[in-house]
């Protein structure tokens, strides 16, 4: 006589819950990750995209017009020099050429030592080795000590224009703040921010004094 088979114990519908729930969840984490990946590659190339732009009007405006006729912006080098650049990163510096020749520089520099922590720099030197503008693109300071170089109408940084090293290096100290000796303002009850800002500037002069052929060579990286 046969055995009448056993037939399986049904599994109640509520028992499969707790797995669908996480497939769904799952399903769910992975469409979100997904859309905020795809969030992020649009808005990092639009951020890119905006800041290049925002740089290349910055170096425009401050090169003497009619002094270049290529594109710096892409006329690109990447440096090191931690001692006189202020970091241990590499330093974008963008070369301007007029018919093919040196013209100018636009080095983005740190103080590393500024009240607030570190300032970065943009320095516009000439192929002579002069200084045609300095501003400021990042900085910690406190409104007041900002001020003198960050709201709309500030002149302080507009001294350093014209200026160039000595000769050599037993020539006059100019290359401080009056304070110690030189022939810079410092701000009113603040010396700490314009102090590293004028010997950043100096150190940044040092080293394209140094570098200045090697500077304008094809080379794509320079280290020094």
């Amino acid at each position: 006589m046969a055995t009448p088979a056993r037939s399986r114990p049904e599994v109640p519908p509520s028992a499969n819950l707790p797995w669908r729930r996480a497939a769904l969840f799952a399903l769910l984490v992975a469409l979100v990750v997904g859309a905020l990946g795809t969030l992020y590659e649009v808005n990092r190339e639009r951020i890119e995209r905006n800041a290049e732009a925002w740089l290349a009007r910055r170096i425009a405006a401050v090169l003497p017009q009619g002094s270049f006729d290529n594109d710096p912006l892409h006329d690109r080098i990447a440096v090191t020099s931690p001692d006189l650049l202020g970091t241990s990163q590499p330093v974008p510096v963008y070369r301007a050429r007029l018919h093919g020749q040196p013209a100018a520089v636009v080095m983005l520099p740190y103080a590393p030592d500024g009240y607030g922590g570190p300032i970065r720099l943009l320095v516009a030197i000439d192929f002579r080795g002069t200084v045609l503008v300095v501003q400021v693109l990042e900085h910690n300071e406190t409104a007041g000590l900002g001020d003198a170089f960050a709201v709309a109408g500030a002149t302080w940084l507009d001294s350093f224009a014209g200026r160039s090293l000595p000769l050599s290096a037993t020539g006059p100290a100019a290359w401080k703040v009056r304070k110690d000796g030189g022939e810079f303002d410092q701000f009113t009850g603040a010396t700490v921010t314009p102090r590293a800002i004028v010997k950043a500037v100096q150190r940044a002069l040092e080293y394209y004094r140094a570098n200045r052929n090697t500077l304008f060579s094809p080379s794509q990286e320079q280290q020094g």
